[in-house]
Order: structure tokens, then C-alpha cells, then sequence
């Protein structure tokens, strides 16, 4: 039986959604694009052109959620599958858009450069319990302008497996879209193997921007994935309650949904997020605070309602070191979602309000993912019963260690996690240097960095790939792209 969690009954599921759905057709939407107005008008939304303010239609939103598909696979660079959103299946992928980088020897943070992306991007291929990346930092050593479209540049060089991106520009799309041509070989192949999910971000409360509604249309016309993520911050910019907070985040995600499904019915999404409770007495957005949590995993709730594939910012921290509380909020948050079927987890590598990303705690965060897919697996017999031969054969060896019955389950049932785990008695521990975790950690950043080996992507692949970014890159004044080492 797979172990599960729910926070919300169906009947408070069914108010929430309601709620929401009153706002989007009384209150209505802020969309700051002529073009999603316009669209919206002709399937009979009401637009208050001077207000920027377009009101839904219930006939929308059910034709919009009829349409969205209740699942999708994402393809790695090769054309192999690599992640199943689907039902209650869980996918791991580190947090995004990191502005710094924690050095594990100092202890203090810094801009990260094109060196520090490119050794991310090679310790990811080799981090077998997160079966996607994304571009998890925003490298300072490049023009602001095309930051964007470099990070997904570097991570397809790099790492062959998909790619959870954005971009913050209307511009930077067409760049990273041919990125993904030149990949696929064509539209339809791209359509038929998604290679990444775009993140959608509305402005809470109930708003969306030029750019991100303009991204949402875009990534609709060549059936790019599109995870909506919704903010709602408790207290500040939504109801303080977590019920509330709900509500803003179904009306906020349901519009976006809506802009999708009116672009191109059946384009792909993730019913996502970030939301988070305010903590007034810093002032801060805390992603490891159990609120964060419960909402992130509420929503989650809702989002299987609609039969839709999930996504969410959770199993991250907001220490600003490898510590003891980066350990528990990340290990809490990851539980909690794989427990409640979050189809995309996102967060592994992540400290500081999203905004420092660790090498060392990726490495620490890939066996945090692995437990909890081992713990979702369930308790199942496999062979044992009847029982009593496995007891007779204990009484008379004195042991099952080498038994068949151990050898063909043994890694099957237990999970044994890499070296970054301290396992071994206390007098090992000692012979073997008295590690700590983040020596640990860093050990084994830098030998799955010696061990990395090239993705199988063709040169002629590369070849163009940095075509496309050198001669984006001389639009903004850039002759040529940053050493990767």
C-alpha cells in the first residue's frame, strides 16, 4: 500500500474551488497584454480595456480545465523518457533562479559565474534520485539580457536531462524555443517529446504581466510545458489564513490555466507553486516554515481535483548553511510531498529564500529524495509467507545474510544511501578522517565532477547550440561567451 496524506476534505476542496471561481468571474483578472484580452473577449470574457481587467465566464474556466491534459511525460536530450507526471508519481528537480552561491570552504556566498553553472550541470547528470534539472543559477559573468536563454544553453550542453526553465524577457523565449528545435529536429518532435517546462509566474493579487501572460501563449503554440506559479504570501499579499491563501492561489492558477487552453487546447501544464506564509516579524517569505508546507501540499490537493499534474517549491531551506535546519526543513518538505503526490518537486540544492544554491547540499538532497521514494514504494510482502521456512533457516545458520531469499530483495526493500550519509560506527568514523556533512558533501561534489563524462549529444548538436547563443550574445555587446572552466 502506498503510504499517503491529505489536508483538505473533499467538501472544503469543492468551497475553495468555488470561491475562486466567483473571484475570476466577479472580480475578475489584471492582464496587462492586448493580445490574452482579446483572446479572452472572443471566447465572451467581459474586458474593462481602461482597467486592464478581463472577467471570466464560468463556461471558460469548465471549457479551459476540460481541455488541459491530465498528465505528460518530459523526454531528456537523447529522446528517452525521463519524467512520468502523472497520478501520484513523484519527480524531483532542484530549485531555480539561485543569485548566489554558497563556497562550502568559506562559508560565504557569491555571484555565480558560467564555471560554477557548468559544475552543477555535470554533477546533475550523475544525481540519480532527481530525474530532472533546472537552471537552478543565474550565472553574473554575462549580459542580464541573455541570462536567461544562457542557463538553459549551458544546462543542455552539460546534462542531458530535461529542464525546468523560464525566462523573465517576451524576447529571450524565441532564442530558447530554437534551442529546443535544434535539439528535436523540428516543432512536431518537440510537441511529441517535451524537453522542458517554462515556469509562469502571476502577480498575486489575481494579476498577470505583459511577459509572463505573453510567455504562457507563447509556449501554448509549441506545446512547451507550463507550470503556473502562484505566490500568495499569508497575511500580506493574501488572506492571512491558509484557507484563504487557497483561495487565491486556485483563482490565480485557474487564470493562467485558462490563458493556456484558450492559446492552444491541450498545450501541457503543471498546477504549481510557490506560495508562502509571511513571517511580519522579519519580514521574510520563510519556504521551510510548516504553513509553506501545508499550503503547498493543499493546493496539490486541489490540483488532482481538477485531474491535473502538480508541481510545487518544497523540500528547500531557508538556512543559510548546510546546517541542522537545512536538513530538517528540506527532509520535512520532501516527506510531506511525496507523501501528498506532488508529481514535480522542486527544491533540492536550495537555501536562503530561494535565493543561494549549494552544490554540497544537492548532493546531501539527492538522498533525502531517494529515501522518500523508497518510503512511498510502501510495505510489501515479497516472499514472506509462509514465514516459517525463513525462521527455520535463521535458527539453524545463525543468520540470514547470504540467504537467496536476501540476495534478491535486499536492494529492492532497504535503501543504503552514498557516503554523504554517515553509516559507520563511531571508531570507522574516526579512522576514516572524522568527517563532517559538509566535508562529506564536498568529497563527493568533487568526485562525481572528476567522474563526469560528456552527454551523448551529437557535436554537430553543440555545434549549433553554441551558434545560436554566441550570436545572441553579440546582440549584447558580447564577443564572445565566458570560459566554462
Amino acid at each position: 500500500m502506498r503510504p499517503s496524506l491529505r489536508f483538505l476534505s473533499d467538501s472544503l476542496i469543492e468551497q475553495i474551488v468555488s470561491e475562486a471561481r466567483e473571484l475570476l468571474c466577479k472580480l475578475g483578472v489584471e492582464i496587462h497584454n492586448d493580445t490574452v484580452l482579446s483572446m479572452l473577449a472572443d471566447h465572451g470574457a467581459r474586458i474593462d480595456n481602461s482597467t486592464n481587467y478581463a472577467n471570466f465566464t464560468q463556461d471558460i474556466i469548465d471549457k479551459s480545465l476540460k481541455s488541459a491534459p491530465g498528465s505528460f511525460k518530459l523526454y531528456d536530450c537523447s529522446g528517452n523518457e525521463a519524467v512520468d507526471l502523472s497520478g501520484f508519481n513523484v519527480n524531483f528537480t532542484p530549485g531555480s533562479a539561485a543569485i548566489n552561491m554558497l563556497d562550502n570552504e568559506t562559508g560565504k556566498i557569491h555571484p555565480p559565474k558560467t564555471a560554477d553553472y557548468v559544475r552543477y550541470a555535470k554533477l546533475m547528470g550523475q544525481m540519480n534520485n532527481i530525474s530532472s534539472q533546472s537552471t537552478c543559477m543565474i550565472p553574473s559573468d554575462v549580459h542580464e539580457r541573455i541570462s536567461d536563454s544562457y542557463r538553459l544553453y549551458l544546462s543542455l550542453m552539460y546534462c542531458e536531462k530535461p529542464v525546468v526553465t523560464g525566462t523573465f524577457t517576451i524576447e529571450a523565449f524565441e532564442i530558447m524555443k530554437d534551442f529546443q528545435l535544434a535539439v528535436r529536429g523540428s516543432k512536431e518532435e518537440l510537441a511529441a517529446k517535451p524537453l522542458t517546462v517554462f515556469s509562469a509566474c502571476p502577480t498575486s493579487p489575481i494579476k498577470w504581466s505583459d511577459v509572463t501572460s505573453q510567455n504562457v501563449v507563447d509556449c501554448a503554440k509549441y506545446m512547451i510545458p507550463v507550470e503556473f506559479i502562484s505566490m500568495p504570501l499569508t497575511g500580506f499579499m493574501s488572506p492571512v489564513t491558509l484557507v484563504g491563501s487557497l483561495v487565491e492561489h486556485t483563482a490565480e492558477t485557474l487564470s493562467g490555466l485558462v490563458i493556456s487552453q484558450l492559446s492552444n487546447p491541450g498545450a501541457p501544464i503543471l498546477y504549481g507553486g510557490s506560495p508562502a506564509v509571511f513571517d511580519i516579524r522579519y519580514e521574510t517569505t520563510p519556504m521551510g516554515a510548516i504553513g509553506t508546507m501545508m499550503i503547498d501540499c493543499a493546493y496539490n490537493e486541489i490540483g488532482k481535483y481538477f485531474g491535473l499534474p502538480t508541481q510545487a517549491y518544497i523540500g528547500l531551506s531557508d538556512a543559510k548553511m548546510l546546517d541542522a535546519q537545512a536538513g530538517l526543513e528540506t527532509s520535512m518538505g520532501a516527506t510531506l510531498a511525496a507523501l501528498a503526490g506532488i508529481n514535480n518537486v522542486s527544491g533540492p540544492g536550495m537555501l536562503d529564500f530561494e535565493s543561494c544554491f549549494s552544490l554540497e547540499k544537492l548532493v546531501l538532497d539527492n538522498e533525502i529524495c531517494g529515501m522518500t521514494k523508497r518510503m512511498i514504494k510502501g510495505i510489501e510482502p515479497k516472499e514472506d509467507f509462509p514465514s516459517l521456512p525463513h525462521f527455520e533457516e535463521l535458527l539453524r545458520d545463525g543468520h540470514l545474510l547470504i540467504s537467496d531469499h536476501t540476495r534478491k530483495y535486499l536492494k529492492e526493500e532497504v535503501y543504503f544511501p552514498g557516503p554523504v550519509i554517515d553509516r559507520a560506527n563511531r571508531s570507522r568514523w574516526q579512522e576514516e578522517g572524522s568527517l563532517t556533512l559538509r566535508q562529506r558533501a564536498n568529497k563527493e561534489v568533487e568526485k562525481f565532477i572528476d567522474d563526469y563524462k560528456p552527454t551523448g549529444i551529437a557535436d554537430d548538436m553543440k555545434a549549433e547550440l553554441t551558434k545560436l547563443m554566441t550570436a545572441e550574445a553579440k546582440r549584447y555587446g558580447m564577443e564572445k561567451l565566458p570560459e566554462t572552466s
